[in-house]
């Protein structure tokens, strides 16, 4: 079949269109001008509904006036811009990082320092010099006063964190900052900046300031390790010293008591035995004074009874022999390896 059959056979007047829905328009000018309300009214819902997470407030201000603030829920508020709603995370704990920035965070974090020395180069009270990297941890209390009382809160609120730590760091020496006084100079930093963020207004509560990294700038750190390293051995050597002399000092403070007290003893027994001596040869006197016949044999048996028996062989010899010739034979006790007395 060729287009002069296909033409001959085929009525185009029997082609109708489908009927129009009921409804819709029945010109394209109506149809622009509905779908014109319900983009309107899509809009209008849009600006007016706002959801507010149960870990912020809402704050509605009306052509740039605070009006009202709005808890968790769903709120509505006037539309096209007339009302904006600004959230505020209230409950959600804020941080701030001075000396270094937080690269990636997880279970091996990434750090880095580059760019941000000017934050964390200090000079101690001794004119030291120490690098000084910490972390401030805040949270938000008065969501008007943070939005209204101070303009660009965050660059303020990082501005009071640096002097804060560079006022308490610059009232201690290298020794203190990099050692024993690093929870002190936090506890020091919070109250300051603290009362900083109070007088200012901010609305903020600081929570928590932590020293992350305390250490002497690079270019000085051999130097400073040898300086620690000298200190500690003179400390440790002062130790040593000291602990000797609570050793010695006090044993030779010991001996010297103890001598002294045996001297003390010794003189009071020396003169409490001579008074004695003294009292004893006075009493004799007086009862030799008074009988001294019988004081002379007295004393004479005292003094036999205090030797005799010290001696090993005793010779009784009678003074009334006279009819044999007496005869102590001395040497015989020799022959036989003794002595006799």
């Amino acid at each position: 079949m060729n287009d002069g059959e296909f033409g001959d056979h085929f009525d185009f007047k029997s082609l109708s269109l489908p009927p129009r829905p009921k409804g819709l328009p029945s010109s394209p000018g109506k149809l622009v001008l509905w779908g014109a309300v319900v983009f309107f009214v899509i809009f209008f819902l849009v600006s007016a509904i706002y959801t507010v997470d149960p870990e912020e407030v809402g704050v509605v201000m009306r052509l740039g006036k605070y009006v009202r603030s709005t808890g968790p829920g769903l709120h509505f508020k006037l539309p096209f811009t007339i009302e904006q709603a600004i959230k505020v995370p209230i409950q959600r704990q804020l941080k701030e990082e001075f000396g270094f920035r937080t690269l990636r965070a997880g279970v091996r974090s990434q750090y880095t320092t580059r760019g941000f020395t000017g934050e964390s180069n200090m000079l101690t009270g001794d004119l030291n010099a120490a690098v000084v990297e910490w972390v401030v941890q805040y949270r938000i209390v008065d969501a008007y006063k943070y939005l209204f009382r101070v303009r660009n809160v965050q660059n303020t609120f990082r501005d009071m964190s640096e002097a804060s730590m560079r006022l308490v760091v610059g009232d201690r020496t290298v020794n203190e900052v990099l050692t024993v006084g690093r929870q002190e100079i936090a506890d020091e930093v919070l109250q300051t900046l603290q009362d900083l963020c109070d007088q200012y207004e901010t609305g903020i509560k600081v929570e928590q300031v932590v020293l992350q990294d305390v250490n002497p700038p690079d270019p000085v750190k051999p130097s400073f390790n040898e300086v620690n390293e000298a200190q500690q051995e003179r400390e440790r050597l002062i130790n040593q010293a000291q602990s000797d002399y609570n050793k010695v000092i006090p044993r030779a403070r010991g001996e010297a008591e103890q001598t002294i007290s045996q001297a003390e003893g010794y003189a009071l027994d020396r003169v409490n035995r001579a008074r004695g001596d003294s009292a004893r040869f006075v009493a004799f006197f007086e009862a030799y004074r008074k009988a001294p016949q019988v004081t002379r044999k007295r004393i004479y048996l005292e003094t036999m009874n205090e030797i005799l028996p010290k001696v090993s062989h005793k010779f009784i010899v009678d003074d009334d022999l006279t009819n044999v010739l007496p005869l102590l034979n001395l040497d015989a006790g020799k022959s036989k390896g003794g002595s006799k007395e």
